[in-house]
């Protein structure tokens, strides 16, 4: 049930679980999609957030998602989790990069934005 993708000479394995008949050797395609979004909003906001000069400690994204109980199973909407960690974080510049990201340049989030809806939420700690 396994399969190899390549793309630009790099390999990724996708698998189904157990339960499902496959070998738990891979990655699972909806998670996948989870982290295309986190990927590509994130390669955004850095991009932005270094031109803004805006340094900071360490910034983790995740995508929460819900999953239909029917079949066909996809996701029904998406939340994007920003969470930056630094001092004296602008909180203003690091909103535009998100909402730039969103509005203007993250393309997995504009094909997913025709079908569901996706929302995002920024959280920051000090240190």
């Amino acid at each position: 049930m396994s399969f190899e993708s390549e793309i630009d000479g790099h390999k990724i394995k996708i698998d189904a679980g157990i339960e499902n008949g496959g070998n738990d050797s891979g990655l699972r395609p909806k998670p996948l999609m989870l982290v295309a979004l986190a990927g590509c909003t994130g390669m955004d906001v850095v991009s932005i957030l270094k031109k803004m000069r805006v340094e900071y400690k360490d910034l983790t994204i995740s995508v929460e998602a819900d999953l239909r109980e029917e079949h066909p199973k996809y996701f029904t909407e998406m939340k994007i989790i920003y969470h930056f960690v630094g001092k004296d974080l602008p909180l203003a510049k690091i909103q535009r990069a998100v909402q730039l990201s969103d509005e203007q340049y993250c393309g997995v989030a504009a094909l997913y934005k025709m079908a569901i809806p996706v929302t995002s939420e920024i959280k920051i700690t000090e240190g």
